[in-house]
């Protein structure tokens, strides 16, 4: 059965490989399946499968207009020995959780989960609606999606990439990893501004018609790497199902058995996936949404109000620290009953006054969810105590959804539900806030950012990781820095328009 794809704004309908080549619907809205289809594939069959075939029995069902061959050679192409394990999502089990470790691709974060498989899908797209144009990938990073997506894109024939970064908001390794980028087709710049302005200011660029139409004349047309994008969304579907049936696999649960899925979360894109996976059946029992001090969405779930009006706080865990998570908008439309003038009406809200609410009947269609914060000191705590207690190290992202989860148990009573921390990071990505957790002395800026990651690689026993290698001696090759107003010149220059 076709599955279609809708705007959260409007009746816009578009099929899976134009959703994907679109990235944001003509009218701003993101584009969502008009179902979600339940797996077809036992839990016991899917134990006994790789994650390459795991990720086919999933997208399969999303991705309905791509032929058998060409899904399979995306999966093929993106999931191959770029990743430095076979297994390509190992779980780790340390201080009584699970740790699904979504980081052992080439810019070692979970965006490379999706990122590896989404240029295929876009160029595969491309040919399959005779799109004439080059696709000029527009992206507004936190520090992550940037790298996994220039790595994605680089050199990828009929496209072009721009990321556009906060630029005192990343870490050290972050920057490094994207400024030294390769790729004649590439750009990479710095704002003066936080993430939500990068956001902002590349969702304006994609509404506005006059710069369309310049890229059309051109022979240019945008789209997303970002999670708006449903081709980001539905590869991050597959890690969770994956982790389940590995679970299976191993006797740790019996098939039809619960498990509690803790994500750490900014964007909203990565805990909507395992939303979608427990809607496809997966037996998910609580998504635990943990926040850093930004904690607009445990104020949401808490209240049913999202308010952006506050102030933006810079924390260790940088791909967290936003204020407007655009994947909300998916299930703002799910819970509003897949209405999209009511799902317009909140956007505009947002966008307007800074805040919404939800009624009351859309509240009671959260119950999936359980929602909290942790502070620095207590995600730097959570590391700090798993390392001495148990000798794995966990990035600061990890940490803020192992120190929620801690407060779910305490909270709710349930301890005895195995649960799933998804671990976004590879800690020698934040390697200066990790060793400061562990010990503050690493805290003293005469640590250079190197000297930290050898240290780090001595007290986890866990070698450097390559993507960190190439860097320490790579040469800067993007320097362009622009004012948030100013990103739309950026664009015109790099294009030649």
């Amino acid at each position: 059965m076709e599955i279609l794809y809708r705007s959260t704004r409007s009746n816009a309908v578009a099929s899976a490989s134009q959703a994907i080549l679109k990235g944001l619907s003509e009218d701003g809205g993101l584009f969502v399946p008009e179902k979600i289809p339940a797996l077809d594939k036992t839990l016991q069959e899917l134990s006994t499968m790789t994650y390459q075939e795991v990720a086919y029995e999933v997208m399969k069902l999303f991705l309905t207009d791509f032929t058998e061959e060409e899904l399979k050679n995306c999966i093929a192409n993106a999931y191959d020995s770029k990743f430095d394990t076979e297994v390509i999502a190992p779980l780790a089990e340390a201080g009584g959780a699970y740790y699904l470790e979504l980081f052992h691709g080439k810019t070692i974060a979970f965006k490379d989960m999706a990122l590896s498989i989404l240029p295929h899908l876009m160029i595969t797209s491309a040919k399959k609606n005779h799109a004439d144009k080059d696709i000029v990938i527009l992206t507004a990073t936190s520090g992550d999606t940037g790298k996994a997506a220039l790595a994605g894109f680089a050199d990828v024939p009929g496209t072009k990439i721009i990321v556009f970064y906060p630029k005192n908001g990343v870490s050290p390794i972050q920057e490094k990893q994207m400024v030294t980028q390769k790729g004649d087709n590439t750009l990479v710049v710095g704002i003066h501004g936080n993430f939500d302005d990068a956001q902002t200011g590349v969702k304006k660029l994609f509404s506005d018609k006059d710069l369309e139409k310049e890229m059309a004349d051109k022979g240019y047309q945008f789209s997303s790497a970002n999670s708006i994008n449903i081709g980001r969304l539905v590869p991050q579907i597959v890690y969770y199902v994956y982790a389940y049936a590995q679970l299976l696999a191993e006797g740790k649960i019996a098939a039809g058995e619960k498990i509690n899925a803790a994500v750490p979360t900014g964007n909203f894109g990565n805990i909507l996936a395992a939303f979608y996976a427990k809607n496809m059946g997966l037996p998910i029992n609580k998504l635990i949404c943990a926040s850093n001090e930004n904690k607009v969405l445990y104020d949401f779930f808490s209240t049913g109000e999202y308010d952006r009006n506050r102030d933006f706080v810079l924390t260790s865990s940088p791909s967290m620290d936003i204020l407007i998570s655009s994947n909300l908008e998916r299930l703002i439309y799910r819970i509003a009953g897949d209405n999209p003038e009511k799902t317009e009406a909140l956007m505009k809200a947002l966008s307007g006054e800074g805040k919404y609410e939800i009624t009351s009947e859309m509240k009671e269609k959260l119950d999936d969810f359980y929602g909290n914060f942790a502070k620095e000191e207590e995600a730097f705590g959570k590391i700090k105590a798993l390392y001495e207690d148990t000798g794995y190290v966990i990035d600061t992202h990890t940490a803020v959804a192992s120190a929620v989860y801690d407060k779910y148990k305490a909270s709710t009573g349930d301890k005895d539900t195995l649960t799933v921390i998804a671990s976004t990071a590879s800690p020698f990505k934040f390697a200066r806030s990790v060793m400061q957790a562990v010990d503050p002395k690493y805290g003293d800026a005469v640590w250079g950012d190197f000297e930290l990651v050898d240290e780090l690689s001595k007290l986890a026993n866990v070698e450097v990781p390559e993507a960190v290698e190439e860097i320490r001696s790579a040469s800067v090759r993007h320097t362009a820095i622009c004012e948030k107003d100013g990103m739309k010149d950026v664009v015109r220059d790099f294009l030649k328009l």
